[in-house]
Order: structure tokens, then C-alpha cells, then sequence
């Protein structure tokens, strides 16, 4: 393992410098303690390693990498348990976006199971219901207690919403592709269907939270027939697959012209990220094949992509049905 690590690192050196002078350097030992371990006489430690690595900009999976591509690094995204988790977790994504919105290459790729985030976080009362259902479900204390939406909007921090919108505007200047199905816009009925028979959600900011989804819907099928964001100022293209073969997963790929990272996620908003490019080329190349399986709304025919949105608008309209009249609602 060792062996291959150090054979990585030597193709990574800048070259001014004899290797065994910069890698002392960088690990601050002498020049024998250096040649010891280029030479596999003395073991490297992990902390060694880390260093090593982020000097040569080397992915640390190549520590892994012995014959065999099945033992990967993933980076874990940090835990959103209150308010001020979620703020920090808006900017960070900000600060992630921003790189790509300069690059005519990079695009996004979004296996869509639930509403994408970014449609979300508009100044609506869906968005603010939105930040209420995340922060219900990983914080304790809001999870113990009682109080309603109807209560909780009226003391979100302004500063929140203000960062949520910038990371939603974000969105507005990168390519994306979206793979959804029938099913996309259920976990969000379902959560209004919950919080409202729980009695945590009036019948009134139910009603104004459906026509936000409706909204949505309408914003995302002008997106697909004109084929490009709406509000991008620098024509970033949008493209919509239904995909009734495979069960979306929420996973988002990044792609640009020199590298590939995509996102898991693992709970309502925290996600795993993989760099590991071979495993990258194997999740590109299943976003390919589910391409094939799938229909592009724009190409399919006005009618096949009327019938897809008005499914959703039928849902929604159900949806204000059983809030309305409190009957028995169904959506399958």
C-alpha cells in the first residue's frame, strides 16, 4: 500500500526540488527519516499520510487502492440538529455552487425521489413549512414539543430565509438534468398531510403551502418546454426525464469538464460525498443507461408531458379536497 502511495506522490511533485527534499519538507523530518520511509523502511503514519496528501493534492482513496476498487473514502457533511446548523449548512452550499456558475461546463444531475431542494427554498410558505418539517425531524426539542408551524414561522431568523433564497438563486446559473417520476412530489403531500391531521398546521397555511407546490409545478413544466433555468441570466440549459423504471434516490452528481463528485444522501438533508472518479464514472454511466430508460419531456410529446403534470396537479387538488372537507384522501 505503502509502495504505491509514495509511487502516487513522486508523479504529483512539483519537480523544482529533489523528492526526497520536498518530502521532508513537508512532514518536517530529516532527510534520512525521509529517505527511510521513500524507501519502505519505516511505515508511514496516518497523520504523515494526511499531510502527504494534501500537500500533492492526492485523493486519499489511493491509501486504499491495492488491487482493488471496492474499499472508497467518503466525506460526511456536518449534522443539522438546530437553526444555526441549517444557516451554516445554506452558505457552505452557497460557497460550493459559486466555483460552478463560472464554468460553461459543469452541471448537475439530480435523481429526483422528493422535491428538488432548490425549488424549495423560494420566498414562499413552502419553504418556510420546509425548514419547519427538516428542523421538526432532526431537532429534539422541536420533536418533544409541541409547537405548530402557524407559530414556528413567526420566529424563523430573517437571516436564515435570506440565505436560503441565495442558495436557491444560486441554482439559476448552472445546467441541470432531473429524473422524476409520478412519485416526486408525494413526500411533500405527505408531510402536510401529517403536520395538518397532527393539528400542527391550519387549514389556512395548508391551503397557501398547496398553492406553493402548485407553483412548483408549473415553474418546473415551463422549465422543460423551454428547455433552459428560468431567471439565468447566462443560459444554462434544463432538461427533464420521467423515469418509470427505476425509484429515484435523491442522489445529485456534479459534473464538469476535469473532475465528477456526486452526493448521498443519508438522512433528511445530511449527505455523503464521493470524489473516488472510477466510482464517479460508474454512477455517470448509470445516469447514461437510466437516460435511455427514460423519457425527455420536451421530445415526448405534448400530450405524454400534459398527462405527467396534470397527474401532479390532481394530487395537489386532492390534497386541498381533503383539507378542505376533511374526507378520507388518497393520492396512489
Amino acid at each position: 500500500m505503502q509502495k504505491q502511495f509514495i509511487q502516487h506522490l513522486k508523479e504529483h511533485t512539483s519537480g523544482n526540488n529533489s523528492f526526497i527534499d520536498e518530502f521532508s519538507e513537508v512532514l518536517d523530518i530529516g532527510y534520512d527519516a525521509a529517505y527511510r520511509r521513500i524507501n519502505l523502511k519505516t511505515n508511514l503514519s496516518l497523520e504523515e499520510s494526511i499531510k502527504l496528501a494534501k500537500y500533492y493534492n492526492v485523493s486519499l482513496n489511493k491509501l486504499y487502492e491495492v488491487g482493488s476498487q471496492d474499499t472508497i473514502l467518503a466525506e460526511r457533511s456536518p449534522r443539522i440538529i438546530n437553526e444555526e446548523h441549517l444557516e451554516s449548512y445554506f452558505i457552505k452550499s452557497k460557497k460550493n455552487l459559486i466555483p460552478l456558475t463560472k464554468l460553461k461546463s459543469a452541471s448537475l444531475i439530480y435523481s429526483a425521489k422528493d422535491i428538488p431542494l432548490f425549488y424549495t427554498l423560494k420566498d414562499s410558505y413552502l419553504t418556510r413549512y420546509k425548514i419547519y418539517v427538516w428542523l421538526k425531524i432532526a431537532n429534539q426539542e422541536m420533536t418533544q414539543n409541541k409547537i405548530s408551524f402557524d407559530n414556528f414561522i413567526e420566529t424563523i431568523p430573517p437571516s436564515l430565509l435570506e440565505k436560503a433564497f441565495e442558495l436557491s438563486s444560486t441554482y439559476n446559473y448552472i445546467s441541470i438534468v432531473e429524473f422524476w417520476n409520478d412519485n416526486t412530489i408525494n413526500g411533500t403531500i405527505q408531510q402536510i398531510i401529517y403536520f395538518y391531521e397532527s393539528q400542527l398546521l391550519s387549514k389556512d397555511l395548508a391551503l397557501k403551502i398547496c398553492d406553493d407546490l402548485e407553483e412548483i409545478v408549473h415553474h418546473v413544466e415551463k422549465q422543460t418546454i423551454q428547455q433552459s433555468i428560468i431567471n439565468s441570466k447566462n443560459n444554462a440549459s434544463y432538461k427533464l426525464y420521467k423515469s418509470d423504471l427505476l425509484t429515484m434516490s435523491n442522489i445529485l452528481m456534479v459534473k464538469t469538464s476535469f473532475k465528477k463528485i456526486f452526493f448521498v444522501p443519508y438522512t433528511v438533508l445530511e449527505y455523503l460525498k464521493i470524489e473516488h472518479q472510477e466510482t464517479c464514472d460508474i454512477m455517470e454511466d448509470f445516469f447514461k443507461k437510466q437516460m435511455t430508460n427514460s423519457k425527455l419531456l420536451v421530445h415526448a410529446g405534448e400530450k405524454d408531458r400534459t398527462l405527467f403534470f396534470n397527474r401532479m396537479h390532481q394530487k395537489i387538488n386532492k390534497l386541498r379536497d381533503r383539507i378542505t372537507i376533511d374526507d378520507t384522501f388518497g393520492f396512489e
